[in-house]
């Protein structure tokens, strides 16, 4: 489904696009008023994001900027392309 978190469900919610006009009562005006009310969409920041599951692998997800934040899914983390060998990584080649 389009739009919707995968972590935690959030979608598309409904609005109103509030229209004013006038000049504001502290700036000298007579106050602004309401001339119009339109429907609008509030959308859900949506990032995609490789994710490691429980299982180990790695898979791509559309999770909210909130879920990202809180934590609620763990990023999966690349290696490096290019390392030098350590110390540990020298006496397993020896042996």
């Amino acid at each position: 489904m389009a739009r919707v978190c995968e972590v935690c469900g959030k979608s598309t919610q409904m609005g109103n696009s509030v229209a004013h006009r006038g000049k504001a009562k502290y700036l000298g005006g007579v106050g602004t008023k309401v001339t119009g009310i339109s429907r609008r969409q509030f959308k859900p920041n949506l990032q995609r994001v490789r994710v490691t599951t429980s299982a180990g692998a790695t898979k791509t997800v559309r999770v909210c900027a909130q879920c990202l934040r809180s934590g609620a899914v763990k990023k999966a983390v690349k290696s490096a392309p290019f390392k030098l060998p350590t110390e540990a990584t020298k006496v397993a080649e020896k042996s």
